[in-house]
């Protein structure tokens, strides 16, 4: 069953996958979904630029893309964040796992294999393990990054876009076994670097930049309050 955002027309599947084979009720688009040309992130030879490296998730972090706010056409916004990040700036994919548009609708960001499952993949475990990204430079290893399409510093996320959120950081939390209100000391687990973090944070909780916007980072407590109400319920 599909339904279609109510400009850019769209597919998008009635659920979004997560592991253990859970599906979450919220419009989703796969990379196929919008267009992704996965020859950008390979070489010549199909090897990928930078080959996937799984971690387990000791965090999420919201971002904003500092894109259009009243986006006609999504997808064509990820296909341009896509060429972007892979090829200007040499994050060899997309630099978020999840992006969400203004209708409500998630997009998968970075490759993460080929199951189907975005955001994890790897070795079966006891824990599912993350794709590492390239949304928060030095502290990516272990961190989920979820992203806002359109421009959070002085407009506040569409009540759609922010119930899909909600929504999605909610069954990461399940999934991993995030508690959405705990502070986290996060490891790199590359490099050893460390931060003291919300479990759910801002990107500028970890760097300095005005990431995820005024109008989004001011509304992150309540945000986290409803994700830890939805795990709960």
């Amino acid at each position: 069953m599909t339904r279609r955002s109510a400009m850019a027309g769209a597919p998008a599947t009635e659920g979004f996958p997560t592991p253990g084979d859970q599906v979450v009720d919220v419009a989703y688009l796969s990379r196929a979904g919008w267009g992704a040309d996965e020859s950008l992130r390979c070489g010549p030879d199909g090897a990928e630029h930078y080959p996937e490296a799984y971690f387990p998730v000791q965090a999420l972090t919201v971002h904003h893309t500092v894109t259009a706010n009243d986006d006609p056409d999504p997808a064509a916004t990820m296909r341009a964040i896509y060429a972007f990040h892979t090829l200007t700036q040499d994050f060899g994919d997309v630099g978020y796992h999840l992006l969400i548009d203004r209708f409500g609708t998630v997009h998968e960001g970075r490759w993460s294999g080929a199951d189907g499952i975005p955001v994890f993949g790897g070795p079966a475990g006891p824990v599912p393990r993350m794709g590492n990204a390239a949304h928060v430079g030095g502290f990516n290893a272990g961190n989920i990054g979820i992203a806002f399409l359109g421009d959070l510093t002085a407009t506040a996320p569409t009540p759609a876009a922010r119930q899909a959120m909600v929504t999605v950081l909610a069954a990461l939390a399940r999934a991993t076994g995030i508690d959405p209100l705990a502070q986290v000391t996060y490891v790199n687990p590359l490099s050893g670097a460390t931060a003291q973090v919300p479990a759910i944070s801002g990107h500028r909780d970890r760097l300095p930049t005005q990431c995820p916007g005024d109008a989004c980072y001011s509304i992150l407590p309540a945000l986290r309050a409803d994700v830890a109400a939805l795990v709960h319920r």
